[in-house]
């Protein structure tokens, strides 16, 4: 069997343009994890227990049961309660988004706790609220050190992204396996879509490389 690199270069506009669907469900998933997770993190180290079981109960569910199975219930099961019919790309971003969630949250959580009580007592000392202090003191100094796992997580996303394909959303993933329908190139497209996924994710790692970097000599000044 020859490598038919024709069917590469005339099939590669379709699977860029899955690689970027692919990118802009994975950078709205994790931004609106970000989001989500700053509050569960927040909400597991809570002393109020209304705000500590519900966020622990969210963390150990979601991170307990597999990402396709919550894309599942999100895409066929959801719109049996509701009523109607949910978009793939809605129900992907909403999947995603409440499975990074859940992992970013246990990432704030480690960051929160690094940071020494000292520096809390300092705060509270010097008259700021426990909200200030959080905000002004810790969440900084939380945000620099979870850099490296936040961009583990981003890469584990983008990756995980391929999942929504079962619903018929046409990310990368979903864009080479239309293309073999067609043409049968089972060997060159995958081997494509693998390159583009590899150059993404390196791409995602020398950019938080680089940011942690920055991160580092402005807390050496």
């Amino acid at each position: 069997m020859e490598f038919d690199f024709s069917l590469i270069l005339n099939s590669f506009p379709l699977l860029l343009r899955g690689a970027g669907l692919t990118l802009e469900i994975t950078a709205l998933s994790v931004g609106l994890g970000l989001v989500l997770g700053l509050f569960l993190g927040l909400g597991q180290l809570s002393s109020l227990a209304i705000f500590r079981i519900p966020a622990k109960i969210y963390v150990d569910v979601i991170r307990g049961t597999p990402l396709l199975i919550q894309i599942f219930i999100i895409y066929f099961a959801l719109p049996a309660v509701i009523g109607h019919r949910i978009d793939p790309f809605v129900a992907a971003v909403t999947a995603c988004s409440l499975n990074s969630g859940a992992y970013i949250a246990e990432i704030f959580r480690g960051g929160i706790q690094s940071i020494s009580l000292g520096q809390i007592r300092a705060g509270l000392s010097l008259g700021m609220t426990y909200r200030q202090t959080m905000r002004y003191i810790v969440l900084p100094q939380a945000f620099k050190r979870i850099i490296p796992p936040l961009g583990n997580e981003f890469i584990a996303m983008l990756k995980d992204s391929s999942l929504v394909s079962v619903i018929g959303f046409e990310e990368l993933t979903r864009s080479g396996q239309l293309i073999i329908a067609e043409t049968y190139g089972t060997l060159e497209i995958w081997t494509c879509v693998a390159i583009l996924y590899l150059v993404m994710t390196l791409t995602i790692s020398q950019i938080v490389s680089r940011l942690e970097k920055r991160f580092k000599k402005s807390d050496e000044r």
